[in-house]
């Protein structure tokens, strides 16, 4: 016990909030920290046993899915979501925004730090809820947690006591892959996960996880194994200086996705509902409020542009049912801007916008199959259009049939003439006079 008390003395020293990025520091150096995993060697070997006996199924499964993607029609429905921060005397103005946006579903943080601040988290969800904006709860811990799980237990029974009216689904822990965030093996996440379900059999909520972040699909076999979870997510991030179609190891937004599907379904009994609940891309210029300092920040436009092209490449898979950006207000990453007197709403808001009123509600149809083009067709009622980009140099693109009208990412008129499409890495929305041939992509 003393032991414990002293680690915890120690953890409350290292765990730094950064109120800038809306995240904890990183403990340690980096050679700091890859001694503190040294010590958990056997952790990693009982994964590696884990994902060996899936590896070869999951795979096989992959290649399947892979073979399919963008050719299967897929509804989209209330496929958008942005999660929200409390905003104190400006919880109004989110709640404007995010009807502005046409967005009916929000994630909300609650940390456990901040248990003593449930009354003010109520009365955010409350407002949203009365609005009629879906509320999902993310429950974040700290090294606390995990060292005292009474103090984690009392923090669920408060949350969920308080919540389970107003909110259907709860998403455990959060990118405990990460040592800042206070988990520093997966054993401790499962205990933390099991104690969620004690938990919830009471209120009757849904639980969300396992909340993994980044491509480390390795974490999934062990705990999808053990945790009867609702819906599964993951905080997939892809490139964040570059655009969602790049490769991090040979494995781009799609190829990530396609194998997520594989390792869920050969892991879990029956299909679960996929839900992306973390992305973003951090801006340049932003300073200490971007979450990543140095090389992987982007332009404001660029931001817009990989938006759009994420949510198109994920949501048309047929794999992902939903997806979060994180989050709507935030200087260093969000879509609004909240720096100096006016919030300023970012040209990946007014993109967000667009996206949500033409696709909400469509179904993709199929995409054109090109080297450097990208061209996803969607019908909704009666309109039949494509969304279209290039991933390379910008070229002039013939359409089959009559063009009815062309809009940018934000909706607004492009000028046109005849069949005739100037593409760039900024997506358009070209709506097509008749039906289009289509192949996979």
């Amino acid at each position: 016990m003393i032991r414990i008390d002293k680690e915890i003395e120690k953890m409350k020293e290292t765990f730094r909030w950064n109120p800038y990025a809306d995240q904890p520091h990183n403990i340690g150096s980096r050679k700091e920290r890859f001694q503190h995993h040294f010590k958990y060697v056997g952790s990693y070997i009982s994964l590696i046993t884990s994902n060996l006996r899936k590896v070869i199924p999951i795979l096989l499964r992959y290649r399947k899915y892979k073979k399919k993607m963008y050719i299967e029609p897929v509804k989209l429905k209330r496929p958008f979501a942005v999660s929200v921060s409390s905003a104190g005397k400006e919880n109004m103005e989110v709640l404007k925004c995010l009807q502005e946006l046409g967005i009916l579903q929000s994630m909300v943080r609650i940390p456990s730090w901040e248990k003593d601040e449930l009354d003010e988290y109520k009365k955010f969800v409350d407002l949203l809820s009365d609005n009629g904006i879906e509320v999902t709860i993310a429950l974040l811990q700290n090294r606390d947690d995990v060292l005292s799980p009474s103090r984690w237990r009392d923090f669920l029974e408060e949350v969920f006591r308080e919540f389970s009216d107003r909110c259907s689904h709860f998403e455990v822990g959060h990118a405990w892959n990460r040592t800042k965030w206070g988990v520093w093996e997966y054993k401790e996440y499962l205990e933390l996960a099991h104690a969620a379900f004690s938990a919830a059999e009471d209120y009757k909520v849904k639980l969300i996880g396992p909340a993994v972040i980044d491509f480390e699909f390795h974490l999934y076999p062990p705990l999808l194994r053990i945790l009867p979870l609702d819906v599964l997510s993951s905080l997939l991030y892809v490139d964040r200086v570059g655009p969602p179609e790049n490769t991090q190891c040979g494995w781009d937004t799609s190829k990530k996705i396609a194998l997520l599907k594989a390792v869920v379904d050969k892991c879990t009994q029956g299909e679960k509902k996929i839900w992306i609940t973390e992305m973003n891309w951090p801006l340049q210029g932003t300073g200490k409020y971007s979450p990543a300092s140095g090389e992987p920040n982007v332009s404001e436009d660029k931001q817009a542009d990989y938006l759009v092209r994420y949510y198109i490449l994920a949501l048309a898979s047929g794999f992902v049912e939903r997806v979060y950006w994180w989050q709507l207000v935030a200087p260093g990453y969000g879509l609004i801007d909240s720096r100096g007197g006016e919030w300023r709403k970012r040209p990946s808001f007014y993109a967000m916008k667009a996206m949500a009123s033409f696709l909400d509600d469509s179904i993709f149809q199929g995409c054109f199959a090109e080297t450097d083009v990208k061209i996803f067709i969607f019908v909704k009622e009666k309109d039949v259009f494509a969304v279209g980009w290039t991933t390379g140099e910008a070229l002039e693109y013939t359409f089959p049939g009559r063009l009815l009208k062309v809009l940018d990412r934000s909706g607004k008129d492009v000028l046109i003439t005849g069949n005739k499409v100037q593409l760039d890495s900024s997506p358009k929305y070209i709506f097509l006079s008749g039906d289009a041939p289509f192949s996979a992509c």
